[in-house]
């Protein structure tokens, strides 16, 4: 539909049962959204002020819970905000930068991910090349490449994809992600070509690379004095299990538009919040309590607050 503005809103479809369960609902997600920021803000913060953890490996992970603070907040003020309200509706203009924010931080996540094996691979692998090789510029650029590169491919699609005529105008989700470009009147075949060319770019290829450095890590590990299989095992898991966590649910999300099956309504909502929630919970929970050096100083400052 169109205002006198010819500004064009959708109807968000995607919330089951809202109107009994409206309340609980906002509390849950409300609550997850505080845990977000402190869980997370909290040991960006230890990192800053300790100056032992002033190494790149913990330079990435502070990273990447700015990145879940990042792409959470893109996410819930909206979220909380149709929660409240009686018809959930947003502009197409709105939904399309929440679609560019979604990805470009999601795909932000995986090239940080990539950089923290890398960066593994070489303290482990080749320890005495180690600080000549991840050098703070070395850092800096990593940093840039994760941040910026998505960003980059997802404006240009943003931008093929603003000026689309609609003709479906209920949206079956209640995140615009892929599912967003079903509701336009015809599908670009090149608009679909970049698109999985984007999706190579930002999940499969460094996925491939993050298993091939933890492959080539392990197998030198497993080679050397327990010492450094000890090392490999408590920096390693860690990644590994943040990475297999979130594989999963982008692969799953990033695939829903090219899939013809019209999944359950309750399918998407479970999988949607299990994205939102779920995922920025998991990365401080992990790097909070299984590495060993963020532990200490996060028991310390609980033990102060006490």
């Amino acid at each position: 539909m169109d205002n006198k503005l010819n500004v064009t809103y959708i109807t968000i479809g995607g919330y089951v049962e809202l109107n009994k369960y409206r309340y609980l609902y906002f509390v849950i997600m409300f609550t997850a959204y505080i845990l977000i920021l402190c869980t997370n803000s909290t040991l960006v913060y230890l990192i800053c002020i300790h100056k032992n953890l002033h190494e790149p490996m913990y330079v990435f992970i502070a990273a990447l819970l700015i990145n879940s603070v990042l792409y959470s907040t893109a996410i819930y003020p909206k979220l909380l905000t149709d929660v409240l309200s009686e018809i959930q509706i947003i502009s197409y203009s709105g939904c399309l930068f929440q679609w560019y924010f979604y990805y470009s931080l999601g795909a932000s996540e995986f090239l940080l991910l990539a950089a923290m094996s890398y960066d593994r691979y070489v303290s482990i692998c080749k320890p005495l090349q180690y600080p000549t090789i991840m050098s703070r510029n070395t850092v800096c650029i990593l940093l840039a490449l994760a941040w910026c590169l998505p960003a980059f491919q997802f404006a240009v699609q943003f931008l093929l994809n603003f000026n689309k005529k609609i003709c479906d105008y209920t949206f079956k989700g209640i995140i615009c992600n892929s599912t967003l470009f079903k509701l336009h009147c015809v599908r670009s075949s090149v608009q679909n070509i970049f698109g999985l060319v984007i999706f190579v770019n930002v999940l499969p290829l460094p996925l491939l690379f993050i298993l091939f450095t933890y492959t080539r890590l392990f197998i030198i590990a497993y080679q050397s004095s327990r010492e450094v299989q000890r090392k490999a095992a408590q920096t390693c898991l860690p990644h590994l299990m943040v990475l297999m966590s979130f594989s999963f649910l982008g692969s799953f999300d990033a695939l829903l538009l090219r899939m013809e099956t019209d999944f359950p309504q309750i399918v998407h909502f479970i999988m949607s919040l299990q994205t939102i929630i779920y995922h920025p919970l998991f990365n401080p929970i992990i790097y909070g309590l299984k590495m060993k050096e963020i532990y200490k100083h996060l028991k310390k400052l609980f033990v102060k607050m006490v």
